[in-house]
Parts: structure tokens; C-alpha cells; sequence
């Protein structure tokens, strides 16, 4: 009787064991279904502000010595739509200059408009010290106020600063813009993007 107990109890645990692989099988597909659309989306984002980047650096002489002083700077891609009331959205980055990390962020923004029709953009922030980084990164950031970044508009001798410990560009099809109004946008991090991704100091010790 004991024997034949033993065996029965063996004979259930074993199925429990297949089922549970089974059950493992089934949802590993999904699992990195999900994984690969988000590695997809950091890659795009990678992409983006790789070539926002060179483009700011290379058209604009003052945002190159700005971008030598600071220690960080975040990458926004925005497609803006304006009829009557403007909102928009995008993603971006937060690179920290020193240690490469990033963070994946999102913006929003809304607001009252005067135009009609739709605005594709990039904007990109030059953080003068790691205070100012890291709340932004860390906490969030409302732009409450119009942020102006002062480009070329004022000739070739005038000297590009900080303003806040921020300095802001703004890139469309046009060119890089001397003004940039960021009035009623909020930055935060993007939840999804930075779950599971390794520190470049992990990657480096493979």
C-alpha cells in the first residue's frame, strides 16, 4: 500500500513538472514578444537622437561649445498637431554624459493654439550641472515658462550660457530655432522602456 501511495504521489508531482514546463513554453514566446518591441523602441529612440545630435553640433557652433561644457543632455522627438487648442507628445532620452547611462522619457504637451496644421520637431536639453540633470531625470520637469535658447541671432561674437543650469534647442525642417517656446510641456520618465535594461558598466563587464 505504502509503495503503491509513492508511486501515485510520483506520478502527480511529475505531471504537476510538465505542466508547469508547458505552462513556461507557452508564455516564453509572448515574454520576448514583448521584450524585442521594447529593445525595437530603445533602438529607434537610440537612432533619433544619435542624428539629432550631430545635426545640432554641426549647425550650431554655440550649442557645440555648450555641449562641451555640460554633463549631460535629453533628446526629444514631437509631432505637435495645432486646430484651435495644440497637443502633442513624444519620446526621447536622457543621457548622462559621464557614465553613458540612459533613461527613456516621454513628453506631452497642450495648450492653446492660433494655427492650423502639424509641426514635426525635435528638442534637445544641455544640462550645466548634474543637480539640474538629475531632477529633471529623477523628478520630472514642467516647463511652466517660455525657455529661450539664444543661437546665431545675435552674431558670430556673442557668447552662449547657460540660463537656469538649461540651455534648450529646437530643430524642425527649417533649421535650428534662435527661440523656442516649451511653454506647457512636461518631461518624465518612460516606464515601460527602462524596466529590464543593464547599466553600460554591466554591459562592459560581459
Amino acid at each position: 500500500m505504502f509503495r503503491r501511495w509513492t508511486f501515485v504521489m510520483i506520478a502527480v508531482s511529475l505531471l504537476a513538472t510538465g505542466a508547469g514546463l508547458a505552462a513556461t513554453k507557452t508564455e516564453t514566446p509572448e515574454k520576448a514578444e514583448k521584450v524585442d518591441r521594447s529593445q525595437a523602441k530603445r533602438d529607434a529612440i537610440d537612432e533619433m537622437a544619435r542624428m539629432t545630435m550631430e545635426r545640432l553640433l554641426a549647425e550650431s557652433a554655440q550649442a557645440k561649445r555648450l555641449f562641451d561644457k555640460s554633463v549631460g543632455y535629453a533628446v526629444f522627438d514631437n509631432f505637435k498637431v495645432a486646430f484651435l487648442v495644440s497637443g502633442g507628445g513624444g519620446v526621447g532620452e536622457a543621457v548622462d554624459r559621464a557614465t553613458r547611462r540612459k533613461t527613456y522619457m516621454k513628453m506631452g504637451t497642450a495648450g492653446i493654439g492660433v494655427g492650423v496644421g502639424g509641426q514635426s520637431y525635435n528638442v534637445v536639453f544641455l544640462f550645466e550641472d548634474q543637480e539640474t540633470f538629475r531632477k529633471f531625470v529623477d523628478k520630472g520637469w514642467h516647463a511652466d515658462a517660455t525657455a529661450t535658447a539664444a543661437l546665431g541671432s545675435k552674431g558670430s561674437n556673442a557668447e552662449a550660457s547657460f540660463s537656469h543650469g538649461l540651455a534648450v534647442y529646437q530643430l524642425t525642417n527649417m533649421g535650428v530655432m534662435a527661440h523656442v517656446d516649451i511653454s506647457g510641456t512636461k518631461y518624465w520618465k518612460h516606464g515601460k522602456l527602462n524596466r529590464g535594461i543593464e547599466e553600460p558598466e554591466q554591459r562592459a563587464r560581459r
